[in-house]
């Protein structure tokens, strides 16, 4: 069982930057995918970026966050991250940290499917 918690998040004016941050704990390992996840009310969950914590690959970002959005993982400390930057009402949202023991082909896929995901943090950004 990996259990993951998201920090960071809140409220930032249009063009600010927010820093999110998913502490993962439990039979965590040093290869395996992780993410990050959003979600508006009535819309489908959207993966925002991904990364495979073994290194080795570029990670993934969603097409919206592109030159934005950059995805780290700190393997000693367990703990992803997405630094936000250049922050859009559009990209107000819930965000989730998501984690799955899969192989790298699949983690950039576009379209896997977390085994475990935190409990989500809001992103308010404001006009």
């Amino acid at each position: 069982q990996v259990r993951l918690k998201e920090s960071g998040g809140g409220s930032v004016q249009a063009g600010g930057a927010q820093r999110l941050a998913c502490a993962a704990s439990g039979a965590t390992d040093d290869n395996f995918c992780m993410g990050w996840f959003r979600q508006t009310p009535g819309k489908d969950h959207e993966e925002v970026a991904t990364i495979y914590t073994g290194g080795g690959h570029s990670p993934y970002y969603a097409d919206s966050v592109k030159g934005r959005f950059t995805i780290s993982h700190d393997n000693k400390e367990k703990t992803l991250y997405l630094d936000m930057n250049s922050l859009k009402p559009e990209d107000t949202a819930m965000y989730y940290c998501a984690a799955a023991f899969i192989e790298v082909y699949d983690c950039y896929s576009g379209s896997w499917s977390p085994n475990f995901r935190g409990q989500g943090t809001q992103v308010t950004v404001s006009s």
